[in-house]
């Protein structure tokens, strides 16, 4: 595909949309399994002691539980719609959505802990673990996904003019 202006503007608007598709899939999907799973991770929890102990380290106090618990899901979407973004527009969305997934739901099994915000909340069983890094690779998918259901095929046009794969 030959880069015009509508496609150097179009490709970026792709991956965002297909980021933000990958959070919100993420993050339904985590809200109501950890409504009706015991073994379901809590990144909310995590997402709630980040918030309360980077305002403790500015000599604030946090908010009430709901309110802090709200702040998480909104800070939740916007970093993983910006972090699923990665996934792109090319041909390796798929790949890269997996890898993506897979990676993020590793890092949040492996380092609450070290980062000093609990080991229980995301790996406190070896289901909960599971489930983890399932549900971010659910999330990288869900962008790739959208990612080539946007971007569409090539046209027959494009394809003579150009040396794009058929996908």
């Amino acid at each position: 595909m030959k880069k015009t202006r509508t496609n150097v503007v179009k490709k970026p608007l792709i991956a965002l949309a297909s980021g933000v598709t990958g959070a919100l899939t993420l993050t339904f999907i985590h809200e109501s399994l950890r409504r009706y799973i015991p073994q379901a991770p809590r990144m909310d929890i995590l997402g709630m002691r980040a918030i309360a102990r980077g305002m403790y380290h500015l000599n604030k106090r946090p908010p009430e539980e709901d309110t802090l618990f709200e702040y998480s899901i909104i800070g939740d979407i916007i970093s993983n719609s910006l972090y699923y973004t990665l996934t792109g527009t090319g041909r390796h969305a798929w790949w890269r959505g997996a890898a993506l997934g897979v990676a993020a739901g590793v890092g949040g099994v492996v380092l609450p802990g070290p980062l000093g915000l609990g080991k229980e909340p995301s790996g406190r069983t070896n289901a909960t673990k599971a489930l983890t890094v399932a549900l971010y690779l659910v999330g990288g998918l869900a962008a790739a996904a959208m990612s080539r259901a946007l971007i569409g095929k090539p046209s027959a046009k494009e394809l003579d003019n150009d040396n794009v794969a058929v996908v």
